[in-house]
Order: structure tokens, then sequence, then C-alpha cells
């Protein structure tokens, strides 16, 4: 019986303890993207894109120190406030320079594919924009996992691993980006339920599909400061 008791509190606790991880990342995430937060809510982001394009990168450190976050707690630590301001010293220039690069990108993928729509060359050229769109955001988030994985790596390391893999391992990374854009569309609907329940457990799958997918590199990769 007191086997059963036992077991019954470590569940409880173990419960909770996932409950408050999503929560509390819930909260630090929000409090790290505010700048682009307040944009998607408040702004028609069709005519507020200039200042999406902007606010992006600066949540990119929010980004990382919550795959930092999910990273300590597969190693059994709880102090999540603790995890995330940790990964956020440790990784906001990287994040900040990849999100201002993939930011940069992806506005110019956008405005070709706008500028191209309607015209003889937009059958050819669209379904390429896309691809190459697609590709860039796929490229992006494994970089960012293995920044926060690793955050000696170089960034143009961690670019170079993250190509090699967006391509050779498609399928997981097709995954990862469906995840997010479910969550994107919950987000658009449901803004509170996005923000305040879903977005932990969306960037923690993620997370774990994108750490699966760089398992071939991460033991090796460089851990030199760039």
């Amino acid at each position: 019986m007191s086997a059963l008791r036992r077991i019954s509190h470590e569940s409880y606790a173990n419960v909770f303890g996932v409950i408050y991880l999503g929560l509390m990342t819930n909260a630090l995430v929000l409090v790290a993207s505010l700048p682009l937060v307040v944009l998607l809510v408040t702004t028609d982001p069709a005519r507020s894109w200039p200042l999406l394009a902007v606010a992006a990168p600066l949540a990119a450190p929010g980004l990382t120190a919550a795959f930092t976050v999910f990273r300590e707690h597969a190693r059994g630590s709880t102090t999540v406030a603790r995890d995330f301001l940790a990964g956020l010293r440790a990784t906001w220039r990287r994040s900040l320079g990849l999100g201002g690069m993939l930011s940069a990108v992806v506005v110019v993928l956008l405005v070709d594919v706008r500028a191209f729509s309607g015209t003889p060359f937009g059958v050819v050229a669209l379904p390429v924009l896309a691809v190459l769109t697609v590709l860039a955001l796929a490229i992006g988030l494994l970089a960012f996992v293995a920044i926060a994985e690793e955050p000696g790596v170089r960034l143009r390391d961690a670019l170079r691993r993250a190509a090699w893999l967006a391509v050779r391992r498609w399928y997981l990374s097709a995954v990862s980006l469906l995840v997010l854009a479910a969550q994107a569309m919950l987000f658009s609907s449901l803004p509170a339920i996005g923000l305040g329940l879903t977005a932990s457990a969306a960037l923690y799958l993620a997370w774990a599909n994108s750490r699966f997918t760089l398992r071939p590199v991460l033991a090796i990769s460089d851990t030199q400061t760039a």
C-alpha cells in the first residue's frame, strides 16, 4: 500500500511538473517576444509586415531560451526560470543574428512571391519560391535548436549542418513545420489559448523532433565561439 501511495505521489509530482514547465515556459516566451506578440494581436499582418519583420528577430532569443529549458528538463532540471535566463545569456547573440538573417530571407522570398503573382512567370517562379521559403524556415528551426543544444557552436557551422539535415531528413523537418503551422493557425483564431496553453507544447514537439533530426551532428559539432 505504501508503495502504491509513493507511486501515486510521484505520478502527481510528474504531472504538476509538466504543467508547471508548460505554463512557465509560455509566460517567459511571451515576455521575451512581447513586441512581436503585441504587433500580431493589434495590427493587420498584411499591412504591418515591415514592422513584424523587424520585431521577429527580437523574439528569437526567447525561442532558443525555451529550447534550453526543454534540454535541461530532459536532464532532470526543474528550475524553469533559471534555465530560461541561462539560455538567454548563452544564446542571445547567435539567435538574434540568426533571427535577423531568417527574417530577411523570408521577407525577400515573400516579396518575390507577390511580385510574380499574376505574371506569366508565376507558374514557374511561385512553386520554387514556396519551396525555398519552407526550406529557409526548416533550416532556421534546426539552427535555433542547434544553438540551444550547443551554445558555443559557430553560427555558420549551425547553418551548414542544419541545411544538410533539413534536406536529408526533410520528412522530419516537415513534421516540425506542420506543428508550428498548426500553432500559428490556433493563435490567429484563439490568441489567448495559443499563447497561454499550447505554445510551449508546440515548441516542445518542434524541439524534440528537431533535436532528433540533429542527432548525427550534435556529437561532433564545433564548440568554438563565433
